[in-house]
């Protein structure tokens, strides 16, 4: 059976994710990408995964550098995606970053970020599958994330009632970590 580019990414459209913008600096010079393939991987080491895709310019100077840093997006940072989105564009023209401990980019207005050490990264398809140490976390801001849900960006809905949290063992984010994965 064939999987059509088109119907897959329109399955795949309804998982809906977060948006980040990982970032690095090669030879001096500021570099990153929006990305919503990453994802939280181990707690014990603390590890996380990113996925570019095998052709990106900007991977293989990520790559380089050999260590890289998440910015988790702000649902206020819709234009901060396009630009990190756009291939070729000068994306570090228009923003505004400091540097990490690491000495890599944060991006004003970020929810919160993610120092990493690559690790590892395998071939897979038309993407690699980075794996990076955690190495710094980030404060965490008070606002709502940046989210992508079938083509469009999203955000979440207002908080949700106040009671117990949902009963769900098997994510990163239950309480009862030690029971995920």
């Amino acid at each position: 059976m064939t999987i059509e580019p088109d119907r897959f990414r329109q399955v795949l459209g309804h998982f809906c994710t977060g948006v980040t913008v990982v970032t690095s600096v090669e030879a001096g010079v500021p570099v990153g990408f929006a990305c919503q393939a990453f994802a939280a991987l181990s707690l014990d080491p603390p590890l996380v995964l990113f996925c570019p895709g095998t052709k990106s310019s900007t991977w293989q100077r990520i790559e380089r550098a050999g260590s890289f840093c998440v910015n988790v997006l702000a649902e206020s940072q819709r234009e901060t995606s396009r630009i990190f989105g756009t291939a070729g564009a000068d994306k570090f023209a228009s923003v505004t970053w400091k540097p990490s401990p690491g000495g890599l980019p944060i991006l004003d207005g970020a929810l919160t970020w993610i120092d990493c050490a690559i690790e590892k990264a395998t071939e897979a398809g038309d993407h690699f599958i980075v794996v990076g140490r955690v190495l710094e976390l980030g404060p965490i801001r008070d606002e709502r994330p940046l989210l992508f849900y079938r083509g469009r960006y999203s955000s979440t809905v207002p908080d949700p009632v106040p009671g117990p949290p949902e009963v769900v063992d098997t994510l990163l984010s239950w309480a009862r970590h030690t029971d995920w994965i």
